[in-house]
C-alpha cells in the first residue's frame, strides 16, 4: 500500500519503541518523515533506515518537554517538507511509585512529557495541519481507560492525552482536522521492557495489566496508527483503538 504518498509525518519518539515503528510504517508507505526524539543518535539511526530503504526521513532532536524546541521542529518540518499532514505524539515515559511516596516533581515530570508535550506538539501544528485538512493520531494508553496499580502519574497523563484527543476532535472537525488516540498496552519497548518497580509492591495488581495472550512488538500498534492517519480512517475522529491483547478489560 501507499496510502501516504505526498504526504507529510512529523513523529515524536521515533528513536524506538512504537515511534520508530511507525516512522518505518509511513514512510514505507510512501510518507516523508520528520523523526524526532531526545536521543540523537538513535533518531538519526532511524531516518538512516529509512532512506535506507528507499525513503525519505529527515532527524531532529526534540525533547517535548521544551516549548521552544517544539516550536523549532515543527517549523523545521515545514522549511524541509514544505507541509504537515500527519502529527504522531508518540515520545512517553514510565514510572511506578506508590502514590504516597511520588514526589511532585516526578508527577510533574511525566505530566510534562506525555500530556503537555502532546499539548504543545498539538498547538504547534494546528495551523499547518488545517492548511492541509490533516489528522493527528496521540499515543494513549490501557491505563487511561483502567486503573494501573503504581501508575498514578502515567495513568492521569494517559486520560488527559485521551480527554484532549476527544476535545481537538470536536473542536477542528468541522474544519477538517481528525483526531484520534491510540491506547497500546502489552507492547514490547525498551520503556517496558525493564520498568524501576517500588519495593514492597504486591505483584498481583500489576498481573492485571498483563494480555490473554502474549506481548506483542511495536509495529502492532504501528499498524493501527498507521490506519487511523490514512484515509482508510476518514470517517473516524474522537476516537480510541485499544492495540492491548485484552490487556486490564
Amino acid at each position: 500500500m501507499k496510502r501516504f504518498e505526498g504526504k507529510v509525518a512529523l513523529l515524536t519518539g521515533a528513536a524506538s519503541g512504537i515511534g520508530r515503528a511507525t516512522a518505518e510504517r509511513l514512510a514505507g508507505e510512501g510518507a516523508r518523515a520528520l523523526c524526532s526524539d531526545v536521543q540523537q543518535e538513535a533518531v538519526e539511526a532511524t531516518a538512516g533506515k529509512i532512506r535506507e530503504a528507499g525513503g525519505e526521513a529527515e532527524a531532529r532532536v526534540c525533547d517535548v518537554g521544551d516549548p521552544e524546541q517544539i516550536s523549532e521542529t515543527v517549523q523545521a518540518c515545514i522549511e524541509r517538507f514544505g507541509r504537515l499532514d500527519i502529527l504522531c505524539n508518540i515520545a512517553g515515559i514510565l514510572r511506578f511509585d506508590h502514590t504516597h511516596e511520588l514526589s511532585l516533581a516526578d508527577w510533574q515530570h511525566v505530566l510534562d512529557i506525555n500530556l503537555t508535550g502532546t499539548f504543545l506538539m498539538c498547538q504547534e501544528a494546528l495551523p499547518h495541519l488545517l492548511e492541509s485538512r490533516g489528522n493527528i493520531v496521540n499515543t494513549a494508553s490501557t491505563s487511561s481507560l483502567a486503573g494501573l496499580a503504581y501508575g498514578a502519574a502515567y495513568g492521569a497523563s494517559k486520560g488527559g492525552v485521551l480527554a484532549l484527543t476527544r476535545t481537538l476532535a470536536v473542536e477542528y472537525g468541522k474544519r477538517g482536522v481528525r483526531v484520534n488516540a491510540v491506547c497500546p498496552g502489552s507492547i514490547s519497548t525498551p520503556m517496558t521492557a525493564a520498568p524501576a518497580l517500588p519495593q514492597g509492591m504486591d505483584g498481583k495488581l500489576l498481573q492485571r495489566a498483563m494480555p490473554l495472550d502474549q506481548f506483542r512488538g511495536p509495529e502492532t500498534a504501528a499498524s493501527v496508527i498507521a490506519f487511523l492517519a490514512s484515509d482508510d480512517a476518514a470517517h473516524i475522529n474522537g476516537e480510541h483503538i485499544r492495540v492491548d491483547g485484552a490487556t486490564l478489560s
